[in-house]
């Protein structure tokens, strides 16, 4: 029987490393190609056409679904998703009966999602979970799936942060503001932040909107936090924050956030 061809994608070289070595002592699968961001994955499944994919979910740029929006998820072959979302997202992949391994995950649950990988491989099932992923792809969009850590409201209620080898859990009405940095969001908690993977507009999606309103195109702020209001220039303002952070607000968010707050500037 030829080997399963397997390729490895994450934009962490310890999770890579770490994915390659789980696989080392299995005779059949054979790694044959591994990519650190989302554009290089797209190419290395058309030209590698690989059986399998351990596709990490967050990556900058072009995460794990955008690979296989270009793809096409009739065209994808068999996803194994690595991720570090919470257990409250896990759902969605639950519902599409697609399997995906938590960070940080153990060999055990490593080597029964490459069981089930190969079990489907080798019952041609192909077929079967592309509509699964078709499915999940559409409810990512729509509201068949929940929200990432989502509560009962359906909006985030918590994060997970990953900081030297330790992992915990921020509660989001913790966070005073947040602010744009890079291909991350710094989350400001009293005097210590926190560095999350995301973009400002997927997690201005994921945030209950009576609570947190953005003021710029790189600052959401806590609306309980705001303390104050100060005219600035030319008719601009300044957020003063109970803490005495003080954070421009632009002028095109200036009515969202008078309807937030309920004041006329």
């Amino acid at each position: 029987m030829d080997k399963i061809r397997a390729l490895i994608v994450d934009d962490e070289p310890v999770a890579r490393d770490g994915i390659r070595v789980l696989l080392r002592d299995d005779p059949q699968i054979e790694v044959v190609g591994e990519c650190a961001e989302g554009r290089e994955a797209v190419e290395a499944i058309q030209e590698l056409s690989p059986d399998l994919v351990f596709l990490d979910v967050q990556m900058p740029e072009l995460d794990g679904f955008g690979v296989i929006e270009q793809i096409g998820a009739a065209a994808m072959p068999v996803v194994v998703f690595v991720t570090a979302y919470d257990q409250y997202a896990l759902r969605a992949f639950e519902v599409a009966a697609l399997d995906y391994l938590l960070k940080p995950y153990d060999d055990e649950r490593f080597a029964t999602a490459v069981e089930r990988a190969k079990s489907q491989i080798r019952r041609g099932k192909v077929g079967e979970l592309s509509r699964k992923l078709i499915a999940l792809l559409e409810g990512q969009l729509g509201e068949t799936a929940p929200r990432p850590e989502a509560g009962p409201t359906g909006y985030l209620q918590r994060v997970m942060l990953k900081t030297g080898g330790r992992v915990t859990f921020l509660k989001v009405d913790e966070v005073d503001w947040i602010e744009a940095e890079g291909d991350y969001v710094k989350l400001h908690v009293g005097k210590s932040w926190h560095l999350l993977r995301d973009t400002m507009k997927r997690l201005e999606e994921q945030l209950d909107p009576s609570r947190f309103v953005r003021i710029h195109r790189s600052t959401i702020v806590n609306i309980d936090r705001i303390e104050e209001l100060h005219p600035y220039f030319h008719g601009d303002y300044v957020v003063v924050l109970h803490n005495g952070t003080e954070l421009k607000l632009s002028r095109s968010r200036r009515h969202a956030l008078e309807e937030r707050l309920g004041w006329s500037l």
